[in-house]
């Protein structure tokens, strides 16, 4: 029996960036969104600062006010990826290189139109901690222990989001996979982005 193709690019894109788990979502910022969520729950007996470096995509600091956080802009010049702030989660989702995971973190990665591996929309949640792993892996599905079975057969133990990926996008991830691993990619930086810091939307955030 054929593995589903979620399953199958999650395995190859975990290996590429050699991370232990790899959790496919819809996009990179429902990927921030639900790393974010899961270090939220319990609290886990930490509380983190959230940060958001002035050169970014809007979704990012439009998440944060969406979450509820107190957070503010920073002048973090990042090339690749940055750090959300004190937490373990990173926004990588320019980033596109072997063996590039930065281990006992969470890193989010896009497959966004213009990024290396185009799907239109897409991204992929790396990390290593495998109970972590099942928690996204049900969360990112309105709960769903189980991407084929109906939902109404599933049960159902804990509130998610729809946010996952589809059979048809992991499919077109697998068929353009190879290609974006043999080309060279392009290094991003916070130079690719406006200064969201400017934006009158954004004035609650700046830093003074």
């Amino acid at each position: 029996m054929k593995m589903n193709p979620i399953l199958q690019l999650e395995e190859r894109v975990s290996n590429y960036f050699g991370a232990p788990y790899a959790v496919a979502v819809d996009c990179c910022t429902h990927g921030i969104e639900l790393a974010l969520r899961l270090i939220d729950e319990g609290d886990r007996g930490i509380k983190y600062q959230v940060t958001c470096p002035n050169w970014t995509y809007l979704s990012v600091p439009m998440t944060f006010e969406k979450l509820g956080y107190d957070w503010h802009f920073t002048s973090e010049k990042w090339k690749e990826y940055y750090r959300i702030g004190t937490t373990n989660v990173f926004d990588a989702a320019t980033m596109w290189r072997q063996n590039s995971y930065i281990p006992s973190t969470i890193m989010c990665v896009s497959f966004q139109l213009k990024k290396h591996l185009s799907v239109g929309k897409g991204g992929m949640i790396l990390l290593d901690n495998e109970e972590d792993a099942e928690i996204l892996r049900q969360i990112r599905y309105d709960g769903r222990p189980e991407l084929e079975a109906a939902w109404a057969d599933q049960e159902i133990k804990r509130f998610g989001y729809h946010y996952h990926m589809t059979f048809e996008t992991a499919q077109l991830g697998l068929d353009k996979l190879d290609d974006a691993i043999a080309r060279e990619p392009k290094l991003w930086t916070y130079n690719d982005y406006p200064n969201l810091s400017t934006y009158e939307i954004f004035n609650k955030g700046v830093q003074h």
